[in-house]
């Protein structure tokens, strides 16, 4: 039994980051600095012309339409670090094939520790590989974890209905419109990302505002309990900063943010738009279903 606590705690640690790699939590910021038509700056990839909501949008719309592209980033969460790399298509939902490794904070102790894990996200559930020890003391002989998004929803109360819609309408261009949304985002100049010449945008948002302005499921007393949430984590506003490239591509980007629990860190990086992605769920026989292990 206590294996099985142990393992549930694991599970718990790991998938916490894993679930919101890649994701965005952010608003819009009164900072007169900030207004749609700033400009700074030289040579901006041939986006010199267009204002920075203009080239954005466009940038919005030519993201979208790829569908799938390949990323590789890091997140740190308090003293929680998370690297992936990996691809994910968005076509449909959200389907990905990530490799990520975790180090620090809740999971500095674990079995997974700085080791990489395989994880697979579907439109309905995200799959992760906890590994063979995992499988020995507290998964029952079975290596994969299921996180099954409407059980999250359920156990996690607005939270988990607003991390429901994210996993399943997450991508890249919802970064992008979130900075449009705003109206208040500039143009800081061209710079170089992985040997890509790009134009380098940044904005910031209100992190009380975001459920309001990326989800289309939840009902306004849901809304309304999320932002108390949110607001009680101590993460006020969130900077974005987004590179985009001459094809008018995000190539990159980074959310900073400060709450109670410390600092939000995540970067991004996309390649190889239009790359496929083919995500198979592990078999059955190999996998434990997360609310099974929290009841156990």
């Amino acid at each position: 039994m206590r294996g099985t606590h142990v393992g549930a705690r694991w599970a718990i640690a790991a998938g916490s980051l894993v679930l919101t790699v890649g994701l965005t939590a952010c608003g819009s910021d009164k900072s007169d600095d900030d207004k749609a038509g700033d400009k700074t700056g030289g040579d901006r990839s041939g986006h010199s012309a267009m204002s920075p909501l203009a080239a954005l949008k466009l940038a919005s719309q030519q993201t979208d339409k790829k569908n799938s592209a390949k990323v590789e980033g890091t997140t740190q969460m308090g003293e929680q670090n998370s690297q992936m790399t990996g691809a994910m298509d968005w076509a449909d939902g959200i389907r990905a094939n990530m490799s990520i490794t975790q180090k620090g904070g809740a999971i500095a102790n674990s079995p997974m520790a700085g080791k990489p894990m395989d994880a697979r996200y579907t439109p309905d559930a995200m799959f992760l590989n906890m590994g063979d020890e995992f499988a020995a003391q507290a998964g029952s002989g079975k290596h994969w974890v299921k996180y099954d998004y409407d059980v999250l929803a359920q156990k996690a109360g607005p939270s988990g209905a607003f991390l429901k819609d994210q996993m399943q309408n997450n991508n890249p261009s919802r970064s992008v419109e979130l900075l449009l949304a705003t109206g208040k985002v500039k143009s800081v100049g061209s710079e170089d990302v992985k040997g890509v010449k790009a134009t380098h945008y940044t904005g910031k948002v209100k992190v009380s505002e975001i459920a309001k302005m990326q989800s289309k499921e939840l009902s306004q007393s849901d809304l309304d309990a999320l932002q108390k949430q949110l607001e009680s984590s101590g993460m006020d506003t969130e900077t974005i900063d987004l590179w985009v490239d001459g094809d008018n591509l995000l190539v990159k980007k980074r959310e900073q943010a400060q709450s109670n629990s410390g600092a939000y860190d995540s970067t991004v990086f996309y390649s190889d738009y239009g790359t496929k992605v083919t995500v198979t769920e592990p078999s059955s026989s190999d996998t434990v279903d997360f609310q099974d292990m929290l009841q156990q």
